[in-house]
């Protein structure tokens, strides 16, 4: 989990940066909250073919620390939960579409396979 660790030192802005969004999940969260909005912790899972729950949860509880995630508890039985992204997460987000307009060209150039969401979500056990 995240701690007062991950508030530097810095050797610079990409390092800082690196440091919010390492692990492999964390821009596919940022992703799937930008592309479909607000999720329950169900809907983030299907959408995130692969990641545990385990992983999920914790990168979830080190983004909401970071200030990329908003986790909104409703006071129900059982108890809804719903992620959305804060501004912070937004920004993260602008910032990183030139690094995905990167990936897609990748993909196009080294002919690799591009498995849409809505395929990934299906093949998920």
């Amino acid at each position: 989990m995240a701690t007062a660790a991950r508030r530097g030192p810095y050797f610079c802005g990409i390092d800082a940066a690196m440091d919010v969004v390492s692990g492999k999940w964390k821009s596919l969260i940022l992703w799937e909250l930008h592309h479909y909005g607000t999720r329950r912790f169900g809907e983030l899972r299907r959408g995130l073919p692969g990641v545990s729950e385990k992983m999920l949860i914790q990168h979830l509880r080190e983004m909401e620390e970071d200030g990329l995630v908003r986790r909104e508890v409703y006071p129900e039985v059982p108890p809804k939960v719903e992620y959305s992204l804060t501004e912070h997460g937004d920004s993260l987000n602008t910032a990183l579409a030139s690094l995905g307009q990167w990936g897609t060209e990748r993909i196009r150039r080294i002919g690799a396979e591009k498995v849409s969401p809505d395929v990934a979500a299906t093949t998920r056990r």
